[in-house]
This record gives structure tokens, C-alpha cells and sequence, in this order.
């Protein structure tokens, strides 16, 4: 699908960044910016920044970046084209009639493909579990007490031992091309072609349209590994996507029911809850918190009973908080999971469980309170500590405040003496924290390139940030002078900018990628952070040793190319501007 330049900029232009940004995460204004956790990886401390004047964002503890298209590219998953057509919906632009460029319509045609791919497996495992090899895997739905009519509703199937997957495909029409991609098969030069599914329950995974994007499979009998889903794809990306999340989202609660397994949310949804959901053979995600969050603002956890699930919780727990949901934690107990709690006491005992549901945080302090013998005074101060600490993670002081008398309240310690713990952890300690943590992200953050390539994209955020400098650069610098290929193309476009406009917007350039990857990467020329506690003096120094730099790096490129091709004027030319190089320099004012 193709939109032109024209039309990709109103669309852009009509949205404005800290708006659309807003109205998925809470964002505050800090100085000239804004700030928020990030939605792209679980955080704590915000470290992402939105800028309304460059229309751009920049998370500065996972590197992530770009315009409004990217973001929702980014966070909705969607493709360029997607982006621009929901965005202009929310603007009332009206595009032209949809054009598809060659790459971009081959794009659409294999996403089309692959999905009908994925129908087909369906149906064909749907089918198989009616015939009589298939009698394995209906008995065992049926021994979980799942009805026929569950059974149809969540398309479940059964992948025999003999395959046949491959050989239906094939049949269809099919290449092997699509058919690899499609996560279905293991190719192998020695044993051919076979079925990645065979003897196993399925569980078709759907996306929120309902569409077929992946399988889970549970082994019949032994064997290993006893769950095994698909494989990522162009059309399946687990950290994306939840299960039964097409029947959750039409429910009218206004919670949803967080579980660990397939078994767990089909035996709710037969229950009658239809808003159970579950990650997919992974652990819990920010991207599927934050999935969550368009439908929903709160989340009952209803994971196994044991170590382990507890352990899950927890770390699901500060996932959901991050994306502005709030949680409770609905004990199972004496059984293992949902599924065994519905067989053995039904639908109303498990809504009684869900009212008397635990706070999240109060979960926290629970399980924390495990590990310590209150009949020592020793232990029962450290765990007083520690629970300080924790009520630091309210960052609004209202909410820290009333969790704090309601944990003194109930483990019955003076709230004054508490709340001076967390104000002494606060002041103290914690920013010593925060320093360690901005200081891993920061490490995390940089990439290996140095020297030239690294003062190119430092020129490009001191030419975007102060358009002012252009004229101290005129007649030195150049677009040519970016001797990266993807430096060039940016540079090219801001020069070209500036001498049209008077000005330079970075989030139009973003506009000429389509892919996130290619958008990130372009992003990052524009996301350096330039040292703004420096004077004035100081300023002026870094951005000629940056300029020089730049300069340098081009003429030694063309005098090696010179020396290469022998061009012996090229090479004179070359080596008359570096002997000027200086001179040049204080000439522009640097």
C-alpha cells in the first residue's frame, strides 16, 4: 500500500505525538519534555521521553525510538500503511484510494497467505480429531470436561502420528517457500520434510480478529517437550498476542482473568467467564500488559497455587503496574489452578474467591512476611525494612501514603515509624538505587560504534536541536561529508530541509521508512543526548571538535578513495583541504 509523501506528512502533522503517546500511557511533563514508564520493556524509574517540539519519542533504557508512526507500529503492531490509515482516521483525513507498491503489496499477499495457511492447519486438525485417530486426543478433552461445543468454539484438534499436514498443504497449492515460513514444518536435508505437530492435542491460537496466527500442541502420552507451541512468524509474535483474547475483549467485565494455560481459560470460558486470557507458552509480558490495558484497568491473577505460580505472580504483578493496571491475586487454594478449582467446586465458589481476590501489593507483603520469624526482633525489623522499600514504589505520594497506614494498620506497627522508614529509604538510599539502575541502562543503551560515525550522528542532533548552527557549518559541511550510507540519506534530507524551510522537523524524515526496524534506526541520528549541563564556552568546544571530526573523517574517505582509483587531482584536492582544515575552521567561528 502506498501513500504519498504529501499525505504521509498531513497524516502526521494532524496527529500530535505527546496526544496519541497520552492516550496509551501516562505521560508527565518534565521540562520541555514529557516523560513516562515505557511501554516497550518492564521499567520502574521513567526513562521515556516525549518531545512535542521534534514530534518524536525515546526510551533511554531500551533504545527504542521514532515518530507517531513508529509508535504505533511499535505498540499496536501494526504495518506502515496500517499506522497512517488509523491515524488519519483519528485526525478525519480523508486518503486517497489505496495504491500498494510492488514490496509492499509482495508483503500483504504472504501476511494473506500465511494466514490462510494457518486456517487450513485448523481445519485439518479440527477434522483429524472427529475420525478415529483422533480418539486419543476427544477423550482427553473430554476427560478435562470440556463439551462438544467448547471443544468447537476454541477450534481444538488433534495433529496425528502419522502427519499428513504437509502432504494437505501441499495439495492446496502450496510452495515449500510460504510453507517454512509458516512455523509449521521442519525442513531437513536428510529426513525431508515432516509435520513440527504430530501426535498432539491442538489448541489453535487466534488474534484478536479471530484470525488463526499459531498452534499450541500437547503431547498424547510420553513424550517431550509436553507443551509446544509455534514457533515465531511474520504473523505470530507471542510477546504480542494473549489466548481467548478474541472472546475476552467482547466481554462486558471490566477486568480480565490472567492464567497460565490453555486448559485454565477454556474450562473458565465453559464456566461462563468469558474474560479469562494467557500468555502463550512464555512469561508474562509489558507488550501483553499493555495489550490488556486498551480493554481493560484491572487484571485478576488466577495462576497456580504452587511455588512456582506464586513466583509468576510476582513477577507479573510490577508488569501490570507499569501499564497503569491494577491487580489482584485470586487464591486457588487447596487446588492447583482454575481448572481443577471449577471441576471440584464450580462456578459460584470460584466468583466468591474473585471478591475476596488479594490486593497485589498486599499479596507482595504476604509472601515477603514468609520469610521471616516475627518471634525474632531481628527479623522482624529487616522485614519491616524491606517492606519501607517496597512502598517506594508508589512514586504518587497520596497512594504511598495509604498503602503505608494500611500495611501498619494490619501488621501493626506505627504508621509515623513506618512512614519515616519509607521517607529515610526514600531520601537516602533509593537514589543510590536509581543511580545504579539509569547507570545499567545507560551501558545497555550504547552501542559499540565510536568515533566518526558516532560525531555524524551527534552533528545531526546539534544541527535538528539548533537549526542556528547551520550557518556556522555553511560552506564546511555538507550532506556529502556523511560518508554512512544511512547517515548520508538522513543528512541529505535535513540540508535539504533547512534550505527549504528555514528549518528542520526529524519526525518528517521517519516518514521515508516503512519497516519499524528501518524507522528505529533512522530514529536513533536524532536521539543523542546532547550535554546540556555544559556552559556556553564548553558547548562551543564539543560542537567544533564534533564538526572537525566530521570534516576529517570525510577527506580522509575521498583521499583513500583517490588513492584506490589513482585519481591524482582528486588526491591533491583532498590533501589541500586537510593542510586548510584549521584554517577553515576559524574562518566558520570554530
Amino acid at each position: 500500500m502506498y501513500y504519498s509523501d504529501e499525505v504521509v506528512e498531513e497524516v502526521r502533522a494532524g496527529n500530535d505525538i505527546v496526544d496519541v503517546i497520552g492516550s496509551y500511557i501516562r505521560l508527565q511533563k518534565k521540562g520541555a519534555n514529557y516523560m513516562g514508564l515505557c511501554p516497550f520493556h518492564g521499567e520502574k524509574t521513567p526513562s521515556f521521553s516525549v518531545s512535542g517540539s521534534r514530534q518524536m519519542y525515546h526510551c533511554f533504557g531500551c533504545g527504542t525510538g521514532g515518530n507517531v508512526f513508529t509508535f504505533l507500529m511499535e505498540y499496536e503492531n501494526f504495518t506502515f500503511p496500517e499506522a497512517v490509515k488509523q491515524l488519519a482516521d483519528r485526525a478525519g483525513i480523508k486518503l486517497p484510494e489505496e495504491e500498494y507498491t510492488p514490496e509492499a503489496r509482495k508483503r500483504a499477499d504472504r501476511r494473506m497467505r500465511l494466514l490462510d495457511i494457518n486456517k487450513e492447519a485448523a481445519k485439518f486438525y479440527y477434522v483429524r480429531l472427529k475420525n478415529d485417530a483422533g480418539k486419543a486426543a476427544y477423550n482427553y478433552f473430554k476427560r478435562r470436561g470440556l463439551s462438544d461445543e467448547t471443544i468447537t468454539r476454541f477450534g481444538l484438534g488433534y495433529s496425528d502420528k502419522s502427519g499428513g499436514l504437509y502432504q494437505y498443504l501441499k495439495a492446496k497449492g502450496y510452495e515449500d517457500e510460504i510453507l517454512k515460513d509458516s512455523g509449521l514444518f521442519t525442513f531437513d536435508e536428510k529426513k525431508g520434510v515432516y509435520d513440527k505437530f504430530w501426535n498432539r492435542a491442538m489448541f489453535p491460537i487466534m488474534d484478536g480478529n479471530s484470525r488463526v496466527i499459531g498452534f499450541g500442541g500437547r503431547v498424547m502420552g510420553e513424550g517431550e517437550p509436553k507443551y509446544l507451541n509455534s514457533p515465531e512468524t511474520m504473523i505470530f509474535d507471542k510477546s504480542r498476542n494473549l489466548y481467548a483474547l478474541n472472546y475476552a475483549r467482547q466481554s462486558r467485565e471490566s477486568y480480565f482473568l490472567l492464567c497460565e494455560g490453555y486448559m485454565d481459560v477454556i474450562s473458565l470460558h465453559q464456566a461462563g467467564f468469558a474474560n479469562a486470557v494467557a500468555s502463550l507458552g512464555t512469561a508474562f509480558t509489558g507488550l501483553q500488559a499493555n495489550l490488556i490495558a486498551r480493554y481493560v484497568k484491572e487484571v485478576y491473577i488466577t495462576y497456580d497455587s504452587d511455588g512456582a505460580g506464586q513466583k509468576a505472580a510476582l513477577r507479573a504483578i510490577p508488569i501490570l503496574r507499569a501499564a497503569g493496571l491494577a491487580a489482584k491475586v485470586v487464591d486457588m487454594k487447596p487446588y492447583k489452578d482454575p481448572d481443577e478449582f471449577i471441576k471440584a467446586l464450580g462456578p459460584e465458589e470460584y466468583k466468591k474467591r474473585l471478591q475476596t481476590a488479594r490486593n497485589s501489593f498486599y499479596f507482595e507483603i504476604d509472601l515477603l512476611k514468609q520469610e521471616y520469624d516475627f518471634s525474632d526482633p531481628e527479623q522482624k525489623t529487616r522485614f519491616f525494612r524491606e517492606t519501607a522499600k517496597k512502598l517506594l514504589q508508589f512514586s504518587d505520594e497520596l497512594e504511598r501514603r495509604t498503602y503505608t497506614e494500611a500495611v501498619a494498620k494490619e501488621y501493626q506497627i506505627s504508621f509515623t515509624m513506618l512512614n519515616r522508614l519509607v521517607e529515610q529509604y526514600g531520601s537516602a538510599e533509593m537514589p543510590g538505587e536509581v543511580q545504579k539502575e539509569t547507570e545499567y541502562r545507560e551501558r545497555k543503551r550504547k552501542k559499540p560504534e565510536e568515533g566518526y560515525y558516532t560525531s555524524q550522528k551527534l552533528l545531526l542532533t546539534w544541527l535538528t536541536t539548533e537549526p542556528a548552527l547551520f550557518q556556522k557549518v555553511k560552506g564546511l559541511v555538507t550532506a556529502e561529508d556523511f560518508t554512512d550510507g544511512f547517515y548520508y540519506e538522513a543528512a541529505k534530507e535535513v540540508f535539504e530541509q533547512y534550505e527549504k524551510e528555514g528549518k528542520v522537523t526529524p519526525a518528517r524524515i521517519l516518514n521515508r521508512y516503512e519497516t519499524k526496524e528501518e524507522q528505529t534506526k533512522a530514529a536513533e541520528l536524532f536521539q543523542t543526548t546532547l550535554l546540556g549541563d555544559l556552559g556556553e564556552t564548553q558547548k562551543a568546544k564539543a560542537f567544533a571538535e564534533t564538526v572537525r571530526k566530521v570534516r576529517q573523517n570525510s577527506i580522509e574517505m575521498r583521499m583513500g578513495r583517490a588513492a584506490e582509483t589513482g585519481d591524482i587531482e582528486a588526491m591533491q584536492k583532498a590533501v589541500t583541504e586537510q593542510a586548510s582544515l584549521d584554517r577553515a575552521l576559524a574562518k566558520a567561528g570554530l
